[in-house]
């Protein structure tokens, strides 16, 4: 099949509105020269360029299984951004975050997703519980569900934990190894007891997630975070880095009944 096109808008920020001093990271809410607010992710930040890396092939990949996920832009931050910022550490922030960050559209008025009060129904459970498993994305809990209620419909946000084995990176084993791995914190899954039609959406989704589509999604990710990639060798340029992520995605898929039936037999236990 022909090589699939992905593209993400830029933007330049222009205005610090307010952070949101959500775990260590330090996001914001900032506007850019388009006029519309963002949620943004600095690469100064907690995790550094490695959770924009997880958040922008975790969103784009979730966008392409045709769930709900806020646009991505690639966010520049000029040098002189953060020189009147009065608060030390978001100054000190800003100076180390120069240059291209990740920006998600502000969902204005969407609340937090309560599992108490919001119900989910099973195939969009099995679809996210499903996508999370790929991603090895520990960070969809019931203490931080990290989903959003806007216009009466469920959005995903953060996937900057997902992908983890990247944290490791200098001393990886054999990626195929790392790729085939159970993911034994689905167990934690806050959407986890709804996800009743996990087979079938196995089915559909290896289907959907082609080699080329997972190509295209890596493709996104800016050479600028890739340059000096943090536990990376000398000789690994960006080209070789995409090349260990689209293998490790490619296959998971390709593996995917691994952590499917760890899914399914931690399921057994809200049975």
């Amino acid at each position: 099949m022909a090589h699939p096109s992905l593209s993400l808008r830029s933007v330049q920020v222009t205005r610090y509105v307010t952070p949101l001093r959500e775990g260590g990271s330090l996001p914001a809410i900032a506007e850019a020269d388009d006029g519309f607010l963002y949620v943004l992710k600095f690469r100064g930040a907690g995790q550094g360029v490695k959770a924009l890396v997880a958040e922008l092939i975790g969103s784009e990949l979730a966008r392409i299984l045709g769930l709900r996920v806020p646009e991505l832009v690639l966010a520049s931050l000029d040098a002189a951004f953060g020189r009147t910022e009065p608060d030390e550490e978001i100054q000190d922030l800003l100076k180390a975050s120069v240059g291209l960050n990740l920006g998600l559209h502000y969902l204005s008025g969407s609340i937090t997703f309560d599992p108490v009060v919001n119900k989910v129904d099973a195939l969009l459970a099995s679809q996210i519980v499903w996508l999370d498993c790929l991603l090895t994305n520990v960070d969809r809990t019931a203490r931080n569900t990290n989903m959003l209620i806007w216009n009466k419909e469920l959005w995903l946000i953060d996937h900057g934990a997902a992908l983890y084995f990247h944290h490791s990176w200098g001393v990886l084993s054999s990626v195929t190894e790392q790729a085939q791995r159970p993911f034994v914190p689905i167990k934690d899954h806050v959407l986890l007891p709804w996800a009743s039609r996990l087979p079938e959406v196995d089915r559909t989704f290896r289907a959907l997630l082609t080699p080329e589509w997972i190509d295209a999604v890596v493709e996104l990710v800016p050479d600028e975070w890739l340059v000096n990639y943090p536990g990376a060798a000398a000789s690994e340029d960006p080209a070789a880095i995409r090349k260990i992520y689209k293998e490790f995605l490619a296959t998971r898929v390709a593996s995917s009944s691994n952590f499917l039936n760890e899914a399914l037999h931690a399921r057994q236990a809200f049975i």
